[in-house]
């Protein structure tokens, strides 16, 4: 499905080659102009081992993300939001009813792309430099922000994402239901961690704290989160 696995920086270099401007400080992947396409993972199927395997990205990444993408896509064919990027997209549907549909599927388009791009293989390990800064102001100590990313994971009810954001200078963990997002909110997300079940289910079961416990340790990319946190 995937042989020829970009390095991130063409896996994000092709996603913002398609972008409009940035939308609130957000992460510069995922802006393409409808239709919106697929962007290819920045690392083999099987590259995430043992972790997350080549079966789970190939249904998660090849079935699932693609389905909200071709979803989204018919949604917005032939509307003003043809044309929109999307962020505006998510921007322009978020809370109100009747665009229900749009906002969940191009919601969820973007946070697959932000939560494939802020993994990669031998992550995880502790922050350095500006961002390990930030951390330490505001939750004491990454010991301290690692239990909280991992409670909000793991504590989802449900469906949806738990969160490293930037919000108005600091940061802080946060939670998602489904498919709502932090850039709907103003918040601009460092890292992610989705605890929908197609995330772990075939490779965890129940488990889901022995997953949400392994992508931090050993999967974040703390370079990524450095690189999403606005000067």
């Amino acid at each position: 499905m995937n042989p020829s696995p970009f390095s991130r920086r063409e896996f994000l270099a092709a996603a913002a080659a398609l972008a409009a401007a940035p939308l609130l400080g957000a992460p510069a992947i995922a802006r393409a102009a409808s239709p919106h396409v697929l962007p290819p993972l920045p690392y083999g199927d099987a590259a995430l081992e043992p972790v997350i395997s080549a079966r789970t990205i190939g249904f998660h990444y090849g079935k699932h993300h693609k389905a909200y993408l071709d979803n989204l896509n018919k949604l917005v064919a032939g509307t003003d939001m043809a044309e929109m990027s999307l962020e505006k997209v998510i921007l322009a549907t978020a809370g109100v009813p009747e665009k229900a549909g749009v906002f969940n599927n191009a919601a969820q388009v973007w946070n697959h792309t932000f939560y494939w791009a802020g993994m990669k293989p031998n992550g995880g390990g502790k922050p350095t430099g500006a961002l390990a800064e930030k951390i330490d102001a505001a939750f004491g100590g990454y010991d301290a922000m690692r239990k909280e990313l991992a409670a909000a994971a793991v504590g989802q009810f449900g469906s949806g994402w738990a969160w490293l954001v930037y919000d108005k200078g600091k940061l802080r963990v946060t939670k998602t239901a489904n498919a709502d997002t932090p850039i709907a909110h103003g918040l601009t997300p460092l890292l992610s961690v989705d605890v929908w079940e197609h995330a772990y289910y075939l490779d965890y079961q129940n488990r889901r704290s022995d997953y949400v416990a392994a992508v931090i340790d050993r999967l974040l990319d703390w370079e990524f989160a450095q690189q999403n946190m606005p000067a």
